[in-house]
């Protein structure tokens, strides 16, 4: 979720980094001779949840299956999404990888038959059973390339969604209480501005900052508007309520000093590291933060709350592992994600403060966690999930960076702003025949 350029040369370097993984077997095929390795790319810390839980699951599985190894490679997220396709295309796939869920990425690579179909294994190892249909919608994907039905062609193992950050301590030390509707909210921004202080910490160079713009439109759609844009069930006006609320007041916010003016050229990382240094009292962005805060915020108690006022969030399953059609071992690669949906690995990623999808609750202890699994369940359990802007086309990622950036820096009015994300999505439209 990040806006880097990245060129022929660091395309070379990620597949130079892919070609030291040696030659392995065919897929489906043991080894006549020699070790067998696992090739598995994902893109999550060491210290996230989702990174604890799967160095586990590889433990566990090089315990059961001796004589093959896993060869992990961590990527940068904009590695993968930047290059996916080019490497995916080639004899340097690896076996198993995280990959961005939605139309624009995992829908759009099916659809170009990267991706293995996984239908037959999810039903002959119950994966189905395990996930809810909210939760399946990001796995299944139709000849278009479009989610929500179709075939298999990924498994999450996590699910996450945007919620509100703050620091208690700022909030005590304001005045400020935790808000429970929208007039809350900007009231309390408008105290912290008052204060002196910016109260939002935004990442305008990648996604935090759409997904604040995202919110903003949340709060005037209902259901049949987020199916319209993200499942093509409908119209979409782009000079509608919602996405005309969410340009006019996020340009409002900017000028009333919620969100501050450089703040365009803020990538997510140094976002998330202004929080954890106090700098901001709120950061708006989603559960895979979580696990990062609860081991990083040293100097003040810290809690979350769902954005106030809205019946949806952006919102999902989590990324999902993909078998790439190239991998050489997809047998191995079948294996290791069934590991990551046992009872064991999902609790050890709920109590490092991600949101399991397949978790025995009584075997969540973590008291951080449970609040932030809490909150995930009153979305999931009332159709709140709304999905990412980003999803429904290609490119579609960068389109709304720009704009959103175009609407921190005042280079281009809200209506305009409007006018640049609309027309991308319209050819989109067009594209796959709707």
């Amino acid at each position: 979720m990040f806006n880097l350029k990245v060129g022929v040369a660091a395309v070379a370097a990620l597949m130079a980094l892919a070609a030291c993984g040696g030659t392995e077997p065919a897929a489906d095929t043991p080894a006549a001779e020699g070790p067998r390795v696992l090739k598995l790319w994902h893109y999550e810390g060491a210290d996230s949840a989702m990174g604890k839980a799967w160095a586990e699951a590889v433990k566990q599985f090089e315990a059961s299956h001796p004589g093959v190894t896993v060869k992990f490679e961590e990527k940068a997220f904009e590695q993968i999404r930047q290059s996916a396709g080019m490497i995916l295309n080639s004899d340097e796939a690896p076996d198993v990888m995280e990959y961005n869920k939605g139309n624009a990425t995992a829908g759009l690579l099916s659809k170009q038959g990267l991706l293995t179909d996984l239908t037959p294994e999810v039903t002959k190892r119950g994966w189905d059973k395990l996930l809810s249909p909210s939760i399946q919608t990001t796995a299944r994907y139709d000849e278009r390339g479009v989610m929500g039905g179709g075939k298999w062609y990924g498994v999450p193992n996590y699910a996450e969604y945007v919620m509100v950050y703050y620091n208690k301590d700022a909030f005590k030390k304001a005045g400020v209480e935790v808000p429970t509707t929208f007039e809350e909210f900007t009231a309390a921004l408008d105290t912290f501005v008052k204060a002196g202080t910016t109260p939002i910490a935004v990442g305008g160079a990648e996604y935090p900052a759409q997904q604040i713009f995202y919110q903003l439109a949340l709060s005037k759609a209902q259901r049949p508007w987020v199916d319209a844009f993200q499942l093509y069930k409908g119209k979409v006006d782009f000079k509608g309520p919602e996405f005309k609320y969410a340009a006019d007041t996020f340009a409002d916010w900017v000028k009333k000093g919620y969100v501050d003016k450089d703040s365009a050229a803020i990538k997510a990382e140094d976002m998330g590291t202004s929080f954890i240094g106090g700098k901001y009292p709120i950061l708006v962005s989603g559960s895979w933060w979580y696990g990062r805060f609860a081991g990083d915020v040293k100097d003040f108690e810290w809690g979350s709350f769902l954005w106030p006022g809205n019946t949806m969030s952006a919102g999902s399953s989590g990324n999902i592992w993909v078998v790439p059609e190239n991998a050489k071992n997809k047998d191995l690669a079948y294996d290791f994600i069934d590991i990551t949906m046992k009872k064991d690995i999902q609790n050890l990623l709920g109590n490092s403060g991600g949101i399991p999808v397949a978790a025995d609750t009584d075997a969540i202890t973590d008291e951080k966690s449970k609040e932030l699994i809490e909150n995930f369940n009153r979305l999931s359990t009332s159709d709140g999930l709304a999905f990412y802007p980003d999803w429904p086309a290609p490119g579609y990622y960068d389109v709304l960076v720009s704009g959103v950036q175009n609407l921190i820096n005042g280079t281009k009015t809200p209506d305009a702003v409007l006018d640049e994300i609309a027309a991308p999505y319209e050819e989109n439209l067009a594209d796959i025949g709707n």
